[in-house]
């Protein structure tokens, strides 16, 4: 890998971003920067909290060609603002207007924040150089399975990564493709698609944000084909679900929850489309893709490598990182470089002396006809209570909770069976299609009302 990669690599007049009716191309982009560049503070960190896609963008072109680091994160909350403020006192806020809540105590985003606008006066700019092993950004875990963990990423590994993705995705031109996402770009799911991405391959992002169906029928529309829709489970199914009329699709591409194989093949008869699944983790971004119609086996893009490590541990080298990564899945390595996931492998579940993953049984709840959203749930005295058992919470209008216990029975060891299964209107999930630890806690203390 180079000593320096340069911001983007495209050519001035290529389109990289649609607002509206305005076609942003690289040139105009890059005096965009160069102007937002120049007004930052001088500081360590910039908390990007911006919601208009593009403004995103231009928030971290100029905070990394500052040599400043970019925290992202997806959780706007109150307390977790409160907390990264508090782990990185040298930060400041880049911000388009939209942040939603201020965090509590001495710290107001708003304050001293910087208000981030397309402000550049010309149509070129310089595309500055960085250290390929400067650290570009940290993102952080959701907190689906603790609490949420920093994972810094230097500049070379974010590129080799968007090049690899694009690589599988067909995004290397010369046709520029067009990129509308429900997910917000401080995920690294949102960030590698839509930021990254049309900064190293042939593409142009929505500004955005769209979560609801007619607006991400609206954005479609509004672009040229070919389009891609960047979307996740939950998202996918209340589109469907809409009716929204739709125009031809390049393809569907999903992540962040397990894509119930129902639920594609219901939206590549609907749109008339692929409907592919990323695979990866905010430690590492993505690094395998798959149809889910075609079967549960992954295939791991061009440059990842795989290597055991212990009985069930995988150690992932990705170019650009500074050394192996621990996988927190366990995982079943099959020919060509493709593999099966297992399951996580801190949220295996032991009883009676057998082993399961709660990743792998919500894949099987999700597969019960007329379930439309469900989860596992372990008592927090498992491993010391031998008469403890796992319940479910089901999103299943149609379905008494014997009905989906008896379906259970076929597919799942009965010593995982739910003790309880609760009919529930949701789940707790945040604008990602994630359900937190501090979710499913309050889930787990509320009464239950519902036949079991």
């Amino acid at each position: 890998m180079p000593e320096t990669i340069p911001l983007t690599d495209r050519a001035p007049g290529e389109i990289m971003f649609r607002r509206g009716a305005e076609a942003i191309t690289i040139g105009r982009f890059l005096a965009d920067v160069a102007a937002l560049a120049a007004s930052l503070p001088d500081r360590a960190y910039a908390l990007n909290l911006c919601s208009d896609r593009y403004h995103a963008l231009l928030g971290l072109a100029a905070a990394v060609s500052r040599g400043h680091v970019m925290l992202l994160s997806a959780d706007r909350t109150e307390r977790r603002l409160d907390e990264i403020a508090a782990a990185y006192p040298d930060l400041y806020v880049m911000t388009d207007g939209g942040i939603g809540p201020q965090p509590s105590g001495g710290w107001h985003p708003l304050a001293g924040a910087v208000q981030v606008e397309a402000m550049g006066q010309g149509q070129s700019g310089p595309s500055p150089e960085i250290p390929a092993d400067r650290v570009a950004i940290i993102g952080f875990t959701s907190g689906s399975t603790g609490e949420p963990a920093a994972h810094p990423k230097p500049w070379g590994a974010l590129v080799g990564a968007t090049r690899a993705a694009a690589a599988r995705f067909g995004f290397q031109g010369p046709e520029v493709t067009n990129l509308v996402a429900t997910v917000p770009p401080q995920h690294m799911y949102g960030f590698e698609t839509t930021m990254a991405m049309p900064l190293h391959a042939a593409t142009a992002s929505h500004d955005g944000p769209h979560f609801y169906p007619v607006e991400i029928a609206e954005a479609l529309h509004a672009v040229p084909a070919p389009r891609v829709l960047i979307t996740t489970p939950l998202q996918m199914r209340a589109l469907l679900g809409s009716g929204e009329a739709l125009p031809d699709l390049a393809c569907v591409i999903s992540a962040t929850a397990p894509l119930a194989p129902e639920l594609a093949a219901g939206a590549e008869a609907a749109w008339e489309t692929e409907v592919l699944e990323i695979y990866g983790a905010t430690e590492i971004g993505s690094i395998a893709s798959r149809r889910t119609t075609e079967g549960d086996i992954w295939s791991l893009y061009d440059g990842i490598e795989f290597e055991r490590d212990g009985e069930d541990a995988v150690l992932v080298s990705v170019p650009g990182m500074p050394c192996p990564v621990v996988l927190a899945d366990a995982v079943a390595f099959e020919p060509d470089r493709r593999f099966r996931l297992l399951g996580r492998r801190a949220d295996m579940v032991k009883l009676a002396g057998k082993r399961a993953s709660l990743t792998s049984l919500n894949r099987l709840l999700l597969q019960v006809k007329g379930v439309e959203d469900g989860v596992f749930v372990a008592p927090e005295d498992l491993d010391i209570n031998p008469a403890a058992r796992l319940m479910v919470y089901a999103v299943a209008p149609d379905h008494s909770p014997a009905e989906i216990l008896a379906a259970l029975r076929g597919q799942v060891d009965p010593v995982f069976l739910p003790r309880r299964v609760v009919l529930v209107s949701s789940l707790p999930r945040n604008e990602i299609g994630k359900l937190t630890r501090h979710a499913l806690d309050a889930l787990r203390r509320q009464p239950v009302h519902e036949a079991e």
